[in-house]
């Protein structure tokens, strides 16, 4: 049998924001209803916080089973700056495998950077979509590269966005998002100088590299939804532990990576102080919040089910419009 395999452009052909929005929330549900198999990913330090090798990268293997598709694959993806970085080459680099999983055939092997960038900012959309009420919102963002452009869009996808405000350490880069996007916010986008000025809206997203703490917890008002999204710890100590709700998407991820790992390491955070996955709420088996005054904390840090949840309607769009080179393995 032959194997599937599609480039980016080829991927990024076949799939709208929007598309990508509803599958991540099916694939929401599925975890909720436990048809989503999703294991914690294993990670390969290649100097990202380890000393050798000096890398500037890491990797991680993702496999998942996603039963409303009956599809199941793995993405071996990950970051990188260093050389990588100095090449003019995107920060994530990724293949996703998926397979026949009642004979365990390898049905596709395609470019998996576009896939993982949208489905990371259709989770945050997903989210959003159970925790804020009404048609319009507010955005802060830190983090105006990739990262910050799809979030964007896949928040616009789900909500008419009346202004973002957004920080980044480059102020090119900020700027030139809010040319990119000018198109995509219905409303306006201001570009501030000030980190503080970010905190502010209905949701604050965060997107960066920065192993700081800078999103401070006197910064963050009552009603607010804070999504720290990147590899570290972009909030401060004090909002994670006195934030109302804290809501993740897998539990064992988060305690692991990200905004929860130090404290988790300090013993100052366990899993019992997680009050819902969001695909529970999805799910309708919790609540996301319990009052329109919490300040919630939600971290979908990212989980292989989703790409391969987006993957294999990509492939199946594919075989029916005959795209994509074949590779007979075996």
């Amino acid at each position: 049998m032959s194997t599937v395999l599609l480039s980016r452009s080829e991927v990024k052909s076949l799939m709208t924001m929007k598309e990508v929005v509803e599958i991540a929330e099916k694939t929401f549900k599925g975890f909720g209803e436990g048809t989503t198999i999703n294991p914690t990913k294993v990670g390969l330090d290649l100097g990202e916080t380890a000393e050798y090798p000096p890398y500037e990268g890491f990797m991680n293997a993702m496999p998942a089973y996603v039963g409303w598709l009956d599809t199941a694959g793995i993405k071996w993806a990950g970051g990188f700056l260093g050389e990588r970085k100095k090449l003019g080459l995107p920060y994530i680099t990724s293949l996703i495998l998926l397979i026949d999983p009642r004979v365990g055939n390898f049905k596709a092997v395609m470019d998996g950077e576009w896939i993982t960038s949208m489905r990371t900012g259709a989770q945050t959309a997903v989210s959003l979509k159970y925790l804020h009420k009404g048609p319009s919102i507010r955005l802060g963002l830190y983090g105006a590269g990739g990262q910050g452009h799809t979030q964007t869009e896949a928040v616009a996808a789900v909500f008419d966005i009346e202004e973002v405000r957004v920080f980044d350490i480059n102020r090119e880069s900020a700027l030139k998002y809010a040319e990119d996007m000018k198109d995509i916010v219905k409303g306006k986008v201001t570009v501030v100088d000030d980190p503080r000025d970010a905190a502010w809206g209905d949701a604050i997203v965060c997107v960066t590299q920065s192993k700081e703490k800078f999103l401070k917890n006197e910064w963050i008002a009552r009603r607010t939804n804070v999504f720290p999204m990147g590899s570290y710890q972009e909030v401060d100590d004090d909002f994670i532990l006195s934030a109302d709700r804290v809501i993740v998407d897998h539990v064992g991820q988060c305690l692991h990576r990200g905004a929860l790992k130090g404290l988790v390491e300090a013993g100052k955070f366990q899993e019992s102080d997680i009050d819902a996955t969001i695909g529970e709420v999805v799910a309708g088996k919790k609540p996301g919040r319990l009052s329109e005054d919490d300040r919630v904390l939600c971290i979908p840090i990212g989980t292989g089910a989703m790409d391969i949840a987006v993957a294999t309607v990509i492939l199946e769009r594919a075989r029916e419009k005959g795209l994509g080179g074949h590779f007979d393995f075996v």
